[in-house]
């Protein structure tokens, strides 16, 4: 027999969540370290490594925040276990910055660069998706320090460890290598609907040729 209708329109309704993870209602406060000193004279976001013309681009916080605005609704998935669901988050699109700076045609990965050398390493084409956002506001407000003001990445279909807090810049490469957490023990991809979360997991291909 099938399920009673009122039962099947409750679970149809209900979100769908990666597995392992709960949904959460509010928006924790989770990072590493302290949290930076925003000083907007010396802010700068700089592209750099294999870029097309070989070229360093830079950006100060006035001219970053000229850069076309753009919102996507996406989720955020923690590896700590909770999802916050239909997030709207406003800022500028990566493509954006891939149009402004292009890569050079052999770099197939990234490092995403935030404030005390944090890091996090991205596939080329999970950096270059029309959802991944460098964040400066969430639900039309500006975010706070603790969640990533002035710059945050979000990269929805990816664990949140995957989109830094208070990035400073994305160096193009050649070659994959670990940011902060995949040296740490965390999976290199990082894909919560595949549960990617920790190094052992991985198969090959995920991770950087030794």
């Amino acid at each position: 027999m099938g399920q009673p209708a009122e039962r099947a329109s409750r679970q149809a309704a209900e979100p769908e969540l990666p597995p392992g993870q709960r949904l959460q209602r509010g928006w924790p406060v989770t990072h590493y370290g302290p949290v930076p000193k925003f000083r907007p004279e010396r802010w700068e976001f700089r592209v750099f490594g294999a870029t097309a013309d070989g070229e360093k681009h830079c950006w100060t916080h006035e001219e970053f925040s000229a850069l076309p605005y753009t919102t996507v609704v996406g989720d955020l998935h923690c590896v700590t276990k909770f999802s916050m669901l239909g997030a709207e988050w406003g800022g500028v699109a990566a493509r954006t910055i891939l149009e402004l700076a292009p890569p050079a045609a052999d770099a197939t990965h990234v490092m995403v660069w935030a404030e005390y050398g944090f890091s996090s390493n991205l596939r080329m084409d999970d950096f270059a998706s029309d959802r991944t956002i460098f964040a400066t506001h969430k639900g039309g407000e500006l975010l706070t320090a603790e969640h990533g003001f002035p710059l945050r990445l979000v990269v929805p279909h990816l664990y949140a460890w995957k989109g830094p807090k208070w990035v400073r810049g994305v160096e193009y490469m050649t070659a994959d290598r670990r940011g902060f957490w995949e040296e740490r023990g965390y999976h290199n991809v990082g894909d919560p609907w595949r549960e990617q979360r920790y190094s052992y997991q991985e198969e090959p291909g995920d991770g950087p040729e030794l």
